[in-house]
């Protein structure tokens, strides 16, 4: 697909060097719409300018065509990538889980305990507490 892309955008190139060559140069314009000389220079000329605007449309539709085909042809191998390296992602992190415990358990037991309200009243049970603690601070 590469070297069909690379020749087409080579013919492209060809193409608009020579249409601005005939464009800059009215002696090889002339020249070149004489070879079919059908006895007017202006319908010579007509006639060229005719049969360059179809084959620069051909050229383009012809570059419009390939780009859009490697262009998806290209996204459908990135979707096929992604996917492989989704399968070896979940496939590293299977072969990474303990094998004692279900993923529905180590969700549920957090490997961090955090204190819970009822942990921190255990803890000061034995600290005295002051009945009527002042209303305001006391100030320095």
């Amino acid at each position: 697909m590469l070297a069909l892309k690379r020749i087409v955008t080579v013919a492209v190139m060809v193409y608009l060097l020579l249409a601005v060559l005939f464009f800059l140069f009215p002696a090889v314009r002339s020249s070149v719409a004489g070879l079919n000389s059908s006895g007017s220079p202006v319908d010579d000329e007509r006639n060229f300018f005719y049969v360059l605007a179809i084959i620069g449309a051909v050229a383009l539709a012809l570059e419009l065509v390939v780009e859009n085909l490697d262009s998806s042809l290209l996204r459908r191998e990135v979707g096929k990538q992604d996917g492989r390296i989704n399968e070896l992602k979940a496939k590293l992190y299977d072969t990474h889980q303990p094998t004692g415990t279900s993923p529905l358990a180590a969700a549920h037991s957090p490997s961090v305990s955090y204190p819970t309200a009822a942990s921190a009243a255990a803890d000061t049970e034995g600290e005295p507490h002051p009945t009527n603690p002042p209303a305001t601070p006391t100030t320095y």
